[in-house]
């Protein structure tokens, strides 16, 4: 991690942050990862994530937790009292030298404060001001919805993730990680970029608009398919593919492992490889649709086979061979050569605890411009005084906003 000043593909683009939660901490984080100038706007008290943890045995500070450090490192923190004129005349200021505001508040609430997208666009017609609410903004389509708060979970039901997760067909079941929010945090960053492109070359500026369920249906589109051109009601798959074989998981014999062999020269070659070469020339497994069909003879001797080894003792016998992995866990992730080599556990500093903690590196990775992670996540009203002074105000002026109250 350096200090250094950004040197990604993004670099000299100014990112205003009214985010909180993950969904637009997530968003912004991406575009910071590129070297984007991210100032996080947050109320006095702070984003309520900070308070979140988990927090390090000694960690004497708590000023922020895991959760805020993982999604808001390479940003600045500058702290307003939003509710005050002087704090959104401060806030105008700073709109006014930005290409991108993202917010995710409820519908409604930056128009009370008058910083919503008409009001700010009027100050800078090249702005793209986005939004990621649960189900989207007025302006782009009114959802009978459009007041429901949302989080994660909801998003996962409503936009159909839910209804094709699970053990089994009866057992809806929450995906693991935040993808509510996660997903249309990655669609926004993209459409923020797309219209910045845009802005750059027409002068104008426009509104991005990204509900949450909207963007979860999106990673669900196999089911629209299913259900538009054979009239079928997908339900939880388990661990199976619906239309393929073997391409799940099965059994080691110290954990889980992941196979994909459902064409028919990989088939062959997993038959191989297994020491079962007449498995490839069974009438029941010879084609895609008749692996299919009997799936469950094809799992069961694939499985017999898998579950006499361990899963490292099967990434030597069948990795770089036939598409396979090993079921890892984070132990197994912060130990493997490639998310090593990958940079993609990276540890960061962190005010009130001795050592370095990790967060997920940056997926996105480019030859001539590379982001990466610069710096850890701000303290609360951490640059402050830096934000402001870039807008000319003074030390002695600065020092007044805050014995009144409008910034920390």
């Amino acid at each position: 991690m350096s200090e250094a000043a950004a040197t990604g593909a993004l670099q000299g683009l100014r990112v205003i942050d009214l985010t909180q939660m993950l969904a637009g901490p997530f968003c912004t984080m991406m575009l910071g990862d590129q070297g984007a100038e991210v100032i996080k706007i947050e109320p006095l008290s702070g984003d309520g994530t900070r308070e979140m943890g988990p927090f390090a045995p000694d960690d004497s500070l708590k000023a922020f937790g895991g959760y805020f450090q993982s999604v808001n490192r390479n940003k600045l923190s500058l702290a307003l009292d939003l509710k005050q004129p002087q704090g959104r005349d401060l806030l105008i200021g700073l709109v006014e030298t930005a290409q991108v505001v993202v917010e995710n508040y409820r519908a409604g609430v930056m128009e009370r404060l008058g910083l919503d997208y008409e009001t700010l666009s009027a100050r800078n017609p090249r702005l793209v001001y986005a939004s990621i609410r649960g189900f989207g903004d007025p302006r782009t389509g009114k959802s009978p919805y459009v007041d429901w708060p949302a989080f994660d979970v909801v998003a996962q039901a409503m936009g159909g993730i839910m209804a094709i997760t699970g053990p089994d067909a009866e057992t809806p079941t929450k995906v693991g990680p935040g993808v509510g929010d996660i997903v249309p945090a990655i669609m926004a960053a993209y459409g923020i970029m797309a219209a910045v492109w845009r802005a750059e070359r027409s002068g104008e500026g426009q509104y991005v608009d990204v509900a949450m369920t909207d963007g979860v249906l999106s990673l669900c589109e196999r089911m629209l398919h299913q259900y538009s051109y054979e009239g079928k009601v997908p339900r939880p798959e388990g661990n199976r593919h619906p239309f393929l074989a073997p391409f799940g998981l099965l059994p080691a014999k110290d954990g889980v492992v992941a196979l994909a062999c459902h064409n028919d020269a990989f088939w062959a070659e997993l038959a191989r490889l297994m020491g079962r070469p007449e498995l490839a020339a069974d009438p029941r497994f010879q084609t895609r649709q008749s692996r299919l069909a009997n799936q469950d003879a094809l799992y069961a001797a694939v499985g017999a086979f898998t579950l006499r080894h361990t899963r490292r003792e099967l990434m030597a016998i069948l990795g770089g061979r036939v598409p396979f992995g090993p079921v890892f866990d984070v132990s197994d992730i912060a130990a493997d050569p490639h998310f090593r080599v990958r940079e993609m556990v990276v540890p960061l500093d962190h005010p009130g605890s001795r050592g370095k903690h990790a967060v997920a590196g940056v997926p996105v990775r480019m030859s001539r411009t590379p982001g990466g992670i610069r710096r850890r996540a701000p303290l609360l009203g951490e640059h402050t005084d830096q934000v402001l002074g870039g807008l000319g105000l003074s030390a002695a002026a600065i020092g007044q906003l805050r014995a009144a109250g409008v910034l920390k």
